[in-house]
């Protein structure tokens, strides 16, 4: 059995002819474009707070939580350690490059700290996903949370590479062409950049072969076993994908914050990327973006309206916990599902009403 498919099986040209072309729909829809334009205006418009604190962080977060949604939303796996690989990832760029920790970091130039953390962080993603593969349900949930939480207590006890508790602090940050690239403008352009190309990838290979078949997987294994799809190697393969494109997001992560220590992967920094991925749909690549966005700006404000109402500003994650659970109540599929319902009930009126204008 092969990744691809069995090769006794064939399909006939007239079936090839009669598939329709591949198209982008969020990218026919004019919302979309003019989507695009702000993101790539947003320097001239907004302030370095929010370039950085809200709109750099839910696109890092939305990259974070795509990795999940495609591997829940295609594959049928909910993983927990999304956020642990993004973590593995930036404790590598700290550990090969040049950071404030002479004594761990090796002082390699972030162009070759980069490549070997991301190389390094896709291979424990795909070991991870080898082992939560044999799996199903609640328990590929379990494995990944075990995966999450002993790497947390391992970095967290961890000293000579990982510095303990106390992480490591000053991670350098990128210096080419003149240009520093960590000033607000430079970094966010890079950041919109990574996740553009981590969107088109995911919106491409859900409907490229191996997409398709990865989907055929979820709905039915065991028809595509008997088909000749090597079930396993396509989840495998899903995982690897996905452990890249969080890795990628841990990049910039500690770029970022040119810090990364054991809280940054805790187990319920782990259950955030979750709940951003639900929150925004993980039918579609848009909704962990959606999700982030609302993610990041209750985490940012929460705090100051708690307290101008006289509450606990350290509450601010039940409001959090309270729009997941209204959301989720109201839509398995987050606010894409909300916006899809809301888009056909319009629809239904505007047939009923023309129905009975007749």
């Amino acid at each position: 059995m092969s990744l691809a498919h069995d090769s006794r099986i064939t399909v006939r040209p007239a079936a090839l002819a009669q598939r329709p072309a591949r198209i982008w729909p969020e990218i026919n829809h004019p919302a979309a474009w003019i989507v695009a334009v702000i993101l790539v205006i947003m320097p001239l418009i907004a302030n370095g707070f929010f370039l950085i604190e809200i709109f750099a962080s839910t696109l890092i977060l939305g990259t974070m939580a795509l990795s999940l949604m495609f591997l829940a939303g295609y594959g049928g796996m909910v993983s927990l350690m999304q956020l642990t690989i993004a973590g593995f990832s930036a404790y590598m760029v700290a550990v090969f490059g040049v950071s404030g920790n002479a004594n761990i970091s090796l002082g390699w130039p972030w162009w070759l700290a980069v490549p070997m953390a991301l190389a390094l962080a896709t291979a424990f993603g795909t070991l991870g996903g080898a082992l939560a593969v044999r799996t199903e349900g609640i328990y590929t949930i379990m494995i990944t949370l075990a995966i999450g939480a002993a790497f947390y207590y391992f970095t967290n006890q961890n000293w000579a590479i990982f510095n303990g508790h106390t992480g490591i602090n000053t991670v350098a940050t990128p210096h080419f062409w003149g240009v520093n690239w960590r000033a607000d403008i430079p970094f966010y352009y890079i950041v919109l950049a990574v996740a553009a190309l981590c969107y088109f990838a995911v919106e491409y290979l859900s409907r490229a072969p191996f997409g398709l078949a990865l989907q055929g997987v979820r709905d039915n294994p065991r028809r595509m076993a008997a088909l000749g799809f090597n079930v396993n190697a396509h989840r495998v393969a899903a995982y690897a994908f996905a452990s890249f494109i969080a890795a990628l997001a841990g990049v910039l992560q500690v770029w970022n914050y040119r810090q990364i220590s054991p809280g940054s992967v805790s187990v319920g920094a782990c259950i955030d990327v979750l709940i951003i991925a639900v929150v925004g749909g993980i039918t579609r690549p848009i909704g962990p973006f959606i999700g982030a966005l609302i993610f990041v700006l209750l985490r940012t404000f929460a705090l100051d309206f708690l307290v101008r109402i006289g509450l606990d500003g350290n509450r601010f994650r039940l409001l959090i916990g309270l729009g997941f659970l209204a959301i989720v109540f109201w839509s398995s599929d987050g606010v894409i599902g909300l916006w899809q319902r809301w888009r056909q009930h319009r629809g239904a009126d505007r047939s009923g009403g023309g129905r009975s204008h007749g």
